[in-house]
This record gives structure tokens, sequence and C-alpha cells, in this order.
């Protein structure tokens, strides 16, 4: 009997969007294997045949290949925990979860994302824009979380694994998160859901 795990995650460490696929696959209790696709890895033909744009993460669950994360997150939560907690059914708080998803894909990833791959490995953008979009995501967070506990819903969502690593670790972009202390109440209650592990800090850019 083959008693590996039908589901194999590649990513990398370092990635925003690997690391809420694996936060999701282990607070779903699911087990999984973990392939690191660096730059490299992910010019291969092999890997080209999972995702053709190169890009990761991805996930294959025995022959079913997802790409893109945010299709995956949805993939684990209709499968294997479907009406959870995590993608409520009521059309109103399944909107606002899709809404903070979407900002997830956009903002945080064009804000905090972008000026964290700018500054840690010289990746191609334009730092300014980077914080002037995180900082007026940052804003917007800051109102919207004055008076509520997750971004979606009272309780953790997608959303709010969506979002977490990105603007947790906005510091090694060089964006301070001190002028923003219910952002920082938030970050501390997503890293204290049981089972929840964060990404590995990176250098602070010299001030």
């Amino acid at each position: 009997m083959n008693s590996s795990p039908s589901i194999t995650l590649y990513g990398t460490p370092p990635s925003g969007h690997a690391h809420r696929v694996e936060v999701l696959l282990k607070l779903l209790g699911l087990p999984y294997g973990y392939v690191t696709a660096t730059a490299d890895v992910r010019q291969t033909p092999g890997f080209l045949a999972l995702n053709p744009l190169g890009q990761i993460p991805v996930l294959q669950d025995g022959d079913t290949v997802i790409c893109d994360s945010t299709a995956i997150l949805i993939y684990l939560v209709e499968k294997y925990a479907p009406g959870s907690a995590w993608l409520p059914r009521d059309p109103e708080t399944r909107a606002e979860v899709q809404r903070w998803l979407s900002i997830a894909s956009a903002e945080v990833r064009f804000g905090p994302a972008t000026a964290r791959a700018v500054t840690q490995w010289n990746m191609a953008g334009h730092l300014d824009t980077a914080h002037a979009i995180a900082a007026r995501l940052f804003g917007f967070m800051e109102g919207h979380l004055a008076d509520r506990t997750f971004l979606a819903a009272p309780h953790p969502t997608l959303a709010d694994l969506a979002c977490y690593a990105y603007i947790a670790h906005a510091p090694e972009g060089g964006i301070d998160l001190a002028p923003y202390p219910h952002i920082r109440a938030w970050l501390g209650r997503v890293a204290a859901i049981p089972g929840f592990t964060d990404m590995a800090p990176l250098p602070l850019p010299a001030r």
C-alpha cells in the first residue's frame, strides 16, 4: 500500500502565495508533500507541464492540478471542508470573503508583496509605487478593522489567510506597521489561530 500523501504543494518558503496554501493544508489536517520550486525549477519541462505560466504555487491532488493560490484555497475548502467557516455559504459573507481575496490578488500583491520582492531580491517593480499602494490599503484596513475581529466575518476565513503573510512581513519591504495598531492586532489574532505557522522572517532593510 502506498502511504504517501496524494497532495503535493509546489512553492518556496519565502512565498506568501505558497504560505497561505500551506497554512490551510495544515489547518485542515491534510497530509501533503512539499516540492521547493525555485526559479530554475519553474522553467523545467516538468513544472511547465503543471503550470505553463511557470508560477507558484501549484497544487497537485492526485490527477488534479490547480494553479493560483486563490483557486487552490477555494478548491481545498470546497473539496475537503465544504460548508466550513473558512468559506461561509451565506451570500453576504461569501461575497465579503471574495472581496478580500480580490484585494489579496491586487492591492496586497502590488503593494506590500511587491515592496518586499523589490527590497529583498531586486525584482522588477517600482518601490515608491508599491509603498503608495500599501499606504492606501493599510489606511483602509486600519479603519475597517477598528470594530472587527477578522476581515470578512467574526471568525477567521480564507480572507485572513490570503492577506496575512505579505502584510505581516511588510517591514521586510521597508513598510512600517507601527502606525496601524488595528492591523497589528488583527495580525496577532490570525497568528494565534491554533495550528497556524508563520513564514520565516527575512532581514529588515537598513533605514
